[in-house]
């Protein structure tokens, strides 16, 4: 870690002098990422000051214990003493974190996929409360949000939506809601009163720019058609929908949501993009070491990750074994706590695997 430090205290001399630069301002791209990389060597710097007073005040007040006479006034360094331990441990806790190299994903947008699974309306229901409680969240956070397709239900759920996120940091705090995400209430189409068990698969897609994923107009097959679903304008009547087809990994995209086939088809290449993507980076994600995976799960979405009890009005995330009972606020939107918790595990893991030398 002390030779990472170094390494970062280094490059932060050098940034400093890159933004004094005035030339620098005139490639926009350049210095939005030379700001940000500045902005976290400047919170790496002012932890290791942070370190270096709290250790020289440390010594003082151990000084102070040893040497003072005073029965009143050491018992107040004593009380110092602690207070600094354990400001320095904390402090010691935020610059190992501030250490750990970043994942470059953290900061992309994201293309989140929401689909019913077994359950029937009543899975789609859910589904759809789970699009209302991202959508939410998002909005407290002031990302946008946009539909990319949907496939509702007559019921009001969605037997599948698709939409994207983009804002500050959106794949950093959602990543971790890949998986099946399970449902126990029971639902309004239940007469008897009768719990029932469903289940929602969610992904989270980082999205990509043009420029990362290279699609060849070869490798594509573009289909155009009648939308269907539920009447309307435009619905049935001309042929807005769009079908891609990735020929060489068969990833198949499907958008109907717009008027427009032109829109359709653009929202169906992000879509595309994305998934290619994540394909990409889950290869190279199992190439490399075991080590390198968190303990809170790998993303899988067949991996079951929560529980959402209604009649107790309970939350269950099993890859940390967090339950909280608010589950009428978490639909609400209200998921900060959740999500910092799957964060700080995370982060925690890779701290150990960090400290043991099994990340480089």
């Amino acid at each position: 870690m002390s030779e990472r430090l170094e390494s970062l205290l280094r490059r932060y001399g050098e940034v400093q002098k890159l933004i004094e630069d005035p030339q620098l301002v005139r490639d926009q791209h350049k210095y939005r990422d030379t700001m940000k990389e500045y902005s976290h060597l400047n919170a790496v710097a002012g932890a290791a000051k942070e370190m270096e007073t709290l250790a020289e005040q440390l010594e003082g007040a151990r000084a102070m214990v040893q040497d003072e006479k005073d029965p009143g006034m050491k018992e107040l360094a004593r009380e110092e003493l602690k207070e600094l331990e354990t400001r320095l441990k904390d402090a010691d806790d935020r610059l190992k974190f501030l250490l750990i190299p970043r994942d470059p994903l953290d900061e992309k947008n994201i293309i989140m996929e929401i689909r019913a699974g077994t359950g029937g309306d009543e899975a789609a229901l859910f589904a759809s409360d789970l699009y209302r409680m991202y959508s939410r969240f998002a909005e407290t956070r002031g990302w946008k949000f946009e539909i990319m397709s949907s496939n509702e239900t007559e019921l009001g759920g969605f037997k599948e939506i698709v939409f994207s996120i983009s804002g500050s940091n959106v794949y950093e705090n959602l990543r971790y809601e890949s998986g099946v995400h399970r449902v126990q209430r029971v639902p309004a189409t239940e007469a008897s009163g009768r719990i029932h068990t469903s289940a929602v698969t969610v992904a989270v897609l980082p999205e990509a720019d043009e420029t990362e994923i290279d699609i060849k107009p070869d490798d594509l097959r573009i289909d155009v058609m009648r939308a269907g679903g539920p009447g309307g304008q435009c619905v049935n009547t001309t042929d807005s929908a769009v079908r891609i087809i990735h020929l060489p990994t068969g990833v198949t995209v499907h958008c109907q949501d717009e008027k427009s086939q032109i829109k359709n088809k653009a929202k169906a290449m992000r879509i595309l993009r994305a998934r290619i993507y994540e394909l990409e980076e889950t290869r190279a994600a199992n190439e490399r070491a075991e080590a390198r995976k968190s303990q809170i799960g790998s993303g899988d979405r067949s991996e079951r990750i929560r529980t959402y009890n209604f009649p107790q009005n309970r939350l269950t995330d099993h890859r940390v074994n967090l339950t909280l009972y608010k589950l009428d606020l978490v639909m609400q939107g209200d998921v900060a706590e959740l999500f910092e918790t799957l964060k700080l595990s995370a982060r925690e893991e890779l701290l150990r695997t960090t400290s043991s030398g099994a990340v480089s």
